[in-house]
């Protein structure tokens, strides 16, 4: 048995949007690289017609490479299972997967099977999000999660005390993975929904918002977060580069949002304000 091997050379902030849509065509299975990713179907069960049109559309990205091979078909769980190793944010809590065996106590614990999901506490943009909210209050508050992939950053929420925590992921497979980890971890205060944030109908305001998605996503619903937090409101950004900081800065005062600090770990920046 083979499977199609599909080798996507992108820049990192446009590897969420692609494999959005290349998932849509047959590919059920997706791994990071360092170029960008690689997606996997069974042998011509894809839509190739659709792949040549994604391919065309995005053709003035840079870079955008597509290769395609043949190999044989693996048990991708336990390859998967074989390079995933539990991550310890500042020594206060780790996020593991259920297999792992870790003898050592952390104050804080989250278990994640993250699937096809983003938000495994490997990516830099989901360790600096938990490393941020380890230092913020969030007990009694209600949270948004926006974009919330497999819920992690829903579930440190709940783990630090907030009261509600409203989540949601465009990805139906997110929105699938996200509520299996919520239920793995316990946390019965965390409601997930699928769609966008203009899909969404909340009523009322928030006291933390949480968004690790990318900066074109960011920009475009940088009004949507300052209408739903309350006055003296967090916002906690990530999933996006240091060079990007100032320029998601701009669009947040837009709407009366100041900078409490922002953090950076290799490449990566998160970012953390208020509403005045």
């Amino acid at each position: 048995m083979y499977h199609t091997r599909l080798q996507v050379t992108c820049d990192p902030d446009f590897s969420e949007i692609l494999m959005a849509e290349i998932a849509e065509l047959g590919f059920d299975t997706f791994l990071e690289t360092t170029e960008g990713f690689e997606a996997y179907a069974e042998e011509d069960h894809f839509d190739n017609v659709g792949l040549t049109e994604i391919k065309k559309k995005y053709s003035h990205v840079d870079p955008f490479v597509f290769s395609m091979d043949r190999i044989q078909k693996q048990n991708w769980n336990e390859e998967w299972e074989k390079n995933l190793e539990p991550i310890i944010v500042d020594d206060t809590c780790l996020i593991r997967a259920d297999f792992h065996r870790i003898e050592k106590k952390y104050p804080y614990e989250i278990i994640i099977t993250p699937k096809m999901s983003f938000g495994t506490g490997h990516h830099q943009t989901t360790y600096l999000m938990i490393r941020n909210q380890l230092k913020m209050n969030h007990k009694g508050k209600r949270v948004m999660d926006a974009g919330c992939g497999t819920a992690i950053l829903s579930i440190m929420a709940s783990k630090l005390g907030a009261g509600q925590v409203e989540a949601f992921d465009i990805d139906e497979w997110s929105a699938i993975n996200g509520q299996e980890n919520i239920e793995n971890n316990k946390c019965a205060n965390i409601t997930l929904r699928q769609g966008t944030i203009a899909d969404m109908k909340f009523e009322g305001k928030f006291d933390v918002l949480l968004a690790n998605i990318n900066k074109n996503v960011l920009l475009a619903e940088m009004k949507s977060y300052a209408n739903y937090l309350s006055s003296g409101g967090q916002l906690l950004l990530s999933g996006f580069y240091t060079k990007d900081v100032e320029d998601l800065k701009l669009e947040a005062a837009k709407y009366g949002l100041s900078t409490i600090s922002n953090d950076e770990r290799e490449t990566w920046a998160a970012l953390l304000l208020i509403k005045l």
